[in-house]
């Protein structure tokens, strides 16, 4: 079966453009989530972090939540950058993803190690998206 051309034509481009924005948002969420879990594995494998069910010390909590703020802006950049439009928007919306994602992650995980940790991961998500952006929106005026 064919579609005719007017028939695509008479179809909201907005309407068109969703399976991109919510492509462009898993995208950076994707990128997120596949760095920083590799640089777990790398921690975990060289011994920095310690064997899964001992402590964690606070320092490499720190250390966790630094990378993971470098990777939420990579993310929300490549979210920016995949956008068919707003590109800040976008990205500003995989920060509310991560917001999401890291209070239910807070919620479930509570007690395991310091309290400042998962509220920390909250509070950037917004932020990192915001740069991530932001970012991006320079990279488009040429003024990187």
């Amino acid at each position: 079966m064919t579609i005719a051309r007017s028939t695509l034509d008479s179809i909201p481009s907005t309407s068109r453009r969703i399976p991109r924005r919510v492509g462009a948002v898993l995208a950076g969420l994707a990128v997120n989530a596949i760095a920083a879990s590799a640089v777990d594995a790398v921690l975990y494998a060289t011994g920095v972090f310690p064997p899964a069910g001992q402590p964690m010390i606070g320092a490499l909590f720190a250390l966790a939540l630094a990378y993971r703020i470098v990777f939420g802006i990579a993310g929300s950049y490549v979210t920016a950058r995949l956008a068919p439009d707003r590109p800040k928007a976008h990205a500003v919306a995989l920060g509310a993803v991560g917001v999401v994602f890291s209070l239910v992650g807070m919620i479930a995980m509570w007690g395991v190690g310091p309290a400042w940790y998962p509220l920390a991961l909250a509070a950037v998500a917004l932020p990192c998206g915001w740069l991530g952006g932001a970012l991006r929106e320079r990279a488009l005026r040429g003024t990187c």
